[in-house]
């Protein structure tokens, strides 16, 4: 059943705009009676059935919520350190399929300048994020948020009930080790860092607030590769992924 995202929902109907719209009427061409999940942008999903597909939106008559959510019982926050070019796009689409809840990326020493201007605009990763989110069938769409340098995220980093920093020189002391922990958490940080990793300053500071400093392995892994790889273990041990 194909899902589409909207926040005008009222008196029992939908109504979907724009590129939604446009991919309902003129890729999928719905016609009235096909069902659809309608989901209210607030973490509710709907079953509906397609009542009117007009020139610029497309009616949706709401038949009833659908109880439950495709969500982990595992929150996971992404703090990603700023990558090159483009990069950041995949990492927002795979996160947001994995189950981030939410994206924020990050300054650190290591982040080039020219990386940082890339993030003016954050429009285009938040409909990646969207998008992903349709795909995947996420009952919300993860927030991603403004960029922020790392020792401005200090106070938010403490809020979760911990902190887990993949980092190339813990060496055999990797996720597994903090089982007991991590299963008694329901809200998890990721914190990585960009090409070049963190200054040992940063791993300092970091380990201050609490964090948990790992290894993901003996093969050093990409930017773009470590934060999807340590949200997938997360998911797998502690979260829903795997099935039963």
């Amino acid at each position: 059943m194909h899902k589409v995202f909207t926040g005008e929902i009222a008196s029992g109907e939908a109504i979907v705009r724009g590129d939604d719209h446009k991919h309902l009427s003129r890729v999928l061409r719905v016609k009235p009676g096909e069902m659809l999940t309608v989901n209210d942008l607030m973490g509710h999903d709907f079953e509906g059935t397609v009542k009117d597909v007009l020139k610029d939106h497309t009616v949706i008559s709401i038949i009833r919520e659908i109880e439950g959510t495709n969500e982990s019982p595992v929150r996971i926050t992404l703090y990603q350190g700023m990558p090159k070019a483009g990069k950041m796009d995949l990492i927002v689409q795979k996160s947001t399929e994995l189950g981030a809840v939410r994206i924020v990326p990050v300054i650190t020493a290591r982040v080039e300048s020219a990386s940082k201007g890339e993030y003016r605009k954050l429009d285009r990763l938040r409909r990646i994020a969207l998008e992903a989110s349709k795909q995947s069938k996420r009952t919300i769409i993860p927030e991603v948020t403004e960029p922020r340098e790392l020792a401005e995220i200090a106070d938010t980093l403490g809020k979760h009930d911990i902190i887990v920093v993949p980092y190339e020189n813990a060496e055999g002391y990797g996720i597994r080790r903090l089982r007991k922990e991590i299963q008694e958490a329901s809200d998890i940080a990721v914190v990585i860092g960009p090409e070049g990793g963190f200054e040992a300053e940063e791993i300092r500071l970091l380990e201050e607030l609490g964090a948990k400093t790992v290894t993901l392995g003996k093969r050093i892994l990409r930017t773009e590769t470590a934060g999807m790889a340590a949200i997938a273990i997360l998911q797998m041990a502690y979260g829903d992924m795997g099935g039963d």
